[in-house]
Order: structure tokens, then sequence, then C-alpha cells
């Protein structure tokens, strides 16, 4: 197995060009997991731990530009404020060790359908940037996802950041597993109440071959919230239940050893309710930050 070990992004990118079958390492927390497993054998692996440009975070144009590489506890601790949603994902990973490893960047090149940081980023609108040597290309985050771990990634192409727009409202995360820790999601939820423009966004997770928004979840809870966003009050439990059903009819889960489908829909319905008026109360100024 070759290990090749770029200094720059640009070094980088020509080496995965030259390579295009090596296979992108920093945190390790998914690849090494493979190979100690011996469920992966690549020609080579691409070491991205010494490109610096890929652990910079920066403000552009109004957006948040997130590099590939930084971890998940530099994302609560510096960005946690702007993004509330992921920074609420990225304390649900692993252990500490993982979150001090791990990356935003990684979840996305592994595209699990169980990756934590997946529903916030669909609730939240994100986008992929995309590098090669041939250019850079933007991908909106709920387009990213083609199957299980599989994405639209070209062989010679690396996720080099994820852009954000800053939170204009409340946001939730909320996750059910075997226990609160060191636990892949039986199932997830992510929401954001976008109050610039007045819409809400959902994103699923560890439901679906793929992670996916709910899409007739937000056409009909922003129907109900049409002219509430200006003079708030509190939702009847009827839109909540409402919400949570329409959350679970978006989800096609399977049954394994984490759960069943049934479960897994009714968790869904559950946390995504919960999630609303968490996040609706918030919005008003009387509710929870945090899940």
């Amino acid at each position: 197995m070759d290990f090749l070990r770029p200094t720059t992004l640009a070094e980088a990118l020509t080496m995965k060009s030259e390579n295009p079958g090596a296979i992108p390492i920093a945190g390790g927390t998914d690849v090494m997991v493979e190979i100690n497993f011996d469920h992966r054998r690549p020609a080579a692996l691409l070491d991205l731990n010494r490109v610096a440009e890929l652990y910079d975070h920066s403000f552009v144009d109004g957006r948040l530009r997130i590099g590939a590489n930084v971890p998940y506890t530099r994302i609560i601790a510096e960005l946690g404020h702007r993004l509330p949603g992921l920074a609420m994902a990225a304390r649900t990973v692993g252990s500490p060790q993982i979150r001090n490893r791990g990356s935003v960047g990684g979840n996305l090149g592994a595209a699990s359908p169980a990756g934590d940081s997946h529903p916030a980023l669909l609730a939240a609108e994100a986008e992929v940037e995309l590098a090669s040597a041939r250019g850079t290309r933007i991908v909106a985050a709920r387009d990213f996802y083609l199957g299980v771990k599989r994405n639209v990634l070209e062989p010679d192409e690396l996720i080099s950041a994820v852009w954000l727009d800053p939170a204009t409202g409340p946001q939730q995360f909320s996750k059910i597993g075997t226990r609160n820790a060191m636990v892949i999601a039986v199932c997830a939820f992510g929401l954001a109440l976008h109050a610039d423009r007045k819409q809400v966004g959902t994103g699923i997770g560890s439901a679906a071959p793929t992670p996916r928004r709910a899409v007739d979840a937000e056409e009909f809870i922003n129907g109900e919230l049409d002219g509430l966003w200006e003079s708030p009050r509190a939702l009847n439990d009827s839109v909540k239940r409402r919400f949570g059903e329409l959350v679970a009819q978006a989800a096609s889960p399977i049954d394994d050893v984490r759960g069943s489908a049934e479960y897994r829909k009714h968790a869904l319905a559950v946390i995504a309710r919960r999630t609303l008026g968490w996040a609706w109360d918030e919005y008003r100024g009387g509710g929870r930050k945090c899940a």
C-alpha cells in the first residue's frame, strides 16, 4: 500500500489526479476501522493531515466556509454560536478523542446514512465544495448522496470545504441510540428555522439508504407557520403530531441489529415533533437552546 503525504491542497489534488484510487485520510475514524477489519484494502492512502488549508474556516460574503478537516471539537467551540444545529450534532459524535480527530468532511466522504452531521447539514441547506486539479464545483448537500456510502465525488476529486449560512433562527438536532455516547444512531433528525426567509429545513439520518430531507413535512409546517413568524404563538399539538407523521413518512428504513423499520419510523415521528416544539418555543423567546 502506497502512502502519499502532500503538504498543500494543490499537491494533494495533483496526487489524487495521478492516483484516483487513493483513499483520502485525515482523522481516519472511518477509514482505519475498515482497514483494520480488512473490509477495505486500498492501493494507496492519501494523508491530508499536513494540508493546512483544510483546517481553516472563514466568513466569506456573509457565509461560513468550513475546511473539510476542521474537527468537530473546533466546530463546537468556535462555530457553535453561528451553527447551533451542526454543533449539537457534533457533540453526539463518538468520544472526545473521536471528536478531536473526526470532521464533517470525513463524514461526507464516508457518506454513511448514519453519519451524525448529515441531518444538520441538510436542515441548514449546506453546500459541499469539491476540488480537483480541473477546478472546483459546489454541490448542494441534498444532491451529494447517491446511495449507501456513495456520493457524487469523481475519482480525482476531494472534499475541500462545506458552505453554510449562519443560523438566522433556532436549530435543533436529536438522535436515538442504545445509549447516550459512543453509539451509531438508530435514527436522527435535524431541524432549522430559517427566520430570514420564513422557512423550515429538515434532515433525516439513519432511516433511509441516504440522508434525506422531509420535503412534505417542510411544506406542511411552512404553511402552518405562514403569518406566525411576525407574531408567534404556541403551536397546537395536532400540528406538531402531523409534522412528525410526515417526517416518518419521508423515511424508508430497514430492520437491522440496531432497530426495526417500524421503531425507526415511530422514533422519527417523536423526535421530529419534539425538535419542532423546542425550536419554535425558542423562537418565541422562552424555550430551550439545545437538545
